[in-house]
């Protein structure tokens, strides 16, 4: 088991009330519902991270960036990450499956609506009763 906690980040995009979410493959979480995100490389900050993996993974331009919460999660396979979600705004793009081999594809969802099962860090979220519309 891992000592000591990785940074991941979550971004929570957010497009008049609805968020978007993909289908995780091919690594931890496989086949759960999650944010766009990753892991913060060094050198780079939160913000920069968030904006980075939303135009990797889903093609799209964020603004008006905020923090949102954070988790601690402990995976079945014993990886350590803290992730800290941040709240966005799309600026422009559509969605677009921009790493097939990781992501099953994009949607918009109602934030009560986002499918189970979720990837761990976002379940904890929903434990926090974190609502990013209240």
């Amino acid at each position: 088991m891992e000592s000591f906690p990785k940074v991941g980040v979550g971004v929570i995009v957010a497009k008049g009330g609805m968020v978007l979410a993909g289908m995780r493959k091919n690594s931890h979480g496989q086949g759960t519902w999650a944010f766009p995100g990753g892991r913060l490389e060094e050198g780079e900050t939160v913000f920069e991270c968030a904006k980075r993996e939303a135009m990797e993974e889903a093609g799209v331009k964020i603004n008006n960036l905020r923090n949102a919460a954070f988790t601690e999660d402990v995976f079945e396979d014993g990886k350590k990450y803290v992730t800290l979600f941040v709240l966005s705004d799309l600026e422009s793009g559509e969605p677009k499956n921009l790493e097939p081999e990781k992501c099953g594809g994009w949607q918009w969802f109602n934030w009560s609506e986002i499918p189970q099962p979720r990837f761990l860090p976002l379940r904890h979220l929903f434990e926090q009763e974190f609502n990013p519309f209240k």
